[in-house]
């Protein structure tokens, strides 16, 4: 079963308080949780694979340690973009693909109306990326698109889960590490996250 890691850390925390807040306007928000994302980016990425090298300093030669794969962060559009710049912050080099998916109105089924991905994707650690973890399946399904293309590190990122959105995640794809700010209590009879924090892709782009 996929490893599910929640954050216990106090400036996480606090931070939540604020994107949880109804009265808390857009510029706000969307700052705050690229600022989450950028501190949960230290703990995904504190086991990627490095190698040694050899750098020169101004006095001698330093035995140091670089990342041995690229990293690729891949948002579901639209509310994952929230999340993008916050991890781009400590990881400047990483490259950034797409997937857009839009839900049946009949089936709920989710379905694929935008995809594109760095030509190296599938020799690099993935980060993907999308706030609101709900019922899982969307982000089921991007997993899915993503190990079309041969992608054997997948590590996804959610601001705010249900636990049965992570149940999903972890029958389906054992092989795919969660990190969430927090694991909410449930799903109201709207598919809405509890307490959760409304519409995270409305709020982020201020188009309630």
């Amino acid at each position: 079963m996929g490893k599910l890691v929640v954050f216990d850390h106090a400036l996480i925390h606090h931070k939540l308080s604020i994107i949880r807040n109804i009265t808390t306007q857009t510029k706000e928000f969307h700052q705050t949780v690229s600022e989450i994302a950028m501190l949960m980016a230290y703990e995904v990425t504190k086991d990627l694979p490095t190698i040694s090298v050899d750098v020169k300093t101004p006095v001698a030669v330093a035995k140091c340690e670089k990342l041995a794969k690229n990293i690729v962060i891949v948002p579901i559009l639209r509310a994952g973009l929230g999340m993008v710049d916050g991890i781009l912050s400590v990881v400047p080099d990483a490259k950034v693909g797409h997937i857009g998916l839009y839900r049946d109105e009949k089936t709920l089924e989710p379905h694929e109306y935008y995809c594109k991905f760095p030509k190296t994707i599938a020799t690099s650690t993935v980060l993907l990326v999308d706030p609101m973890l709900a019922t899982g399946g969307s982000v089921s399904y991007a997993i899915h698109l993503l190990k079309q293309q041969g992608i054997t590190d997948i590590r996804y990122l959610g601001l705010v889960g249900a636990p049965v959105g992570v149940k999903k995640i972890q029958k389906e794809h054992p092989d795919v590490q969660i990190y969430l700010a927090s694991l909410d209590e449930k799903l109201n009879s709207k598919g809405y996250i509890v307490p959760g924090l409304g519409d995270c892709g409305d709020r982020l782009f201020g188009t309630l």
